[in-house]
């Protein structure tokens, strides 16, 4: 039977603590850690993980969690998938005007180029406040974790910690953000950055046909 999300969550927890520590946490370290409401909540997913293999226990010894080999089995097996990114080969250029010549060549194109980062996000992009920059209604975005943003990036933001938009940044002279759509039709945002969340940058942009 396969992990829970939340069960996933304590999983990664213990394991990560047991790595740096040495030894297991706490139920109040793992509540405290978790988020979690209750020692028995923490109870409860202990003994769940316990039935599922994912945990031993040594009810003799305090600090007595101990990841089971089938959770590691897993992880080993997951982190082998995510090490493959595929890639198609790259054929040569392709003209939008005036027509090139067509040559083959041997290169490929790396998907890792664009979600090798493990913080790569994607969006659905809704609306047309971007189609200037070619960014059209139903197009997938993909982006970077990033606090860290400089004047012309497209980045995802959210303001006042819930409405996220998409837009290029830019930090004006009295210490606002303009946040510029990109459609001569649409003003651009301004907001107060103590107001501001940056999600993320835009690394590239799909279109499924």
């Amino acid at each position: 039977m396969a992990l829970t999300r939340r069960q996933k969550e304590v999983m990664d927890f213990l394991s990560q603590f047991i790595q740096k520590n040495g030894f297991s946490p706490s139920y109040e370290e793992i509540a405290a850690g978790l988020g979690l409401a209750s020692l028995a909540t923490v109870h409860k997913h202990i003994q769940a993980l316990e039935s599922k293999q994912y945990l031993r226990r040594s009810y003799n010894h305090s600090r007595s969690l101990e990841v089971g080999e089938r959770f590691s089995t897993e992880e080993r097996a997951r982190r082998t998938e995510s090490d493959y990114v595929p890639s198609v080969p790259l054929m040569g250029r392709i003209a939008a005007g005036t027509p090139v010549e067509a040559i083959e060549n041997a290169e490929q194109l790396h998907f890792s180029d664009f979600v090798g980062h493990e913080g790569t996000f994607a969006l659905k992009v809704q609306g047309e406040s971007m189609i200037e920059d070619h960014i059209c209604s139903g197009d997938f975005v993909l982006a970077e974790r990033t606090n860290s943003v400089k004047n012309g990036d497209i980045v995802v933001a959210l303001i006042d910690g819930s409405e996220a938009t998409l837009k290029r940044y830019y930090l004006e002279p009295d210490g606002r953000v303009r946040l510029q759509p990109a459609n001569a039709s649409m003003a651009p945002i301004y907001t107060d950055p103590a107001t501001l969340d940056i999600q993320g940058r835009v690394l590239a942009v799909m279109r499924k046909y």
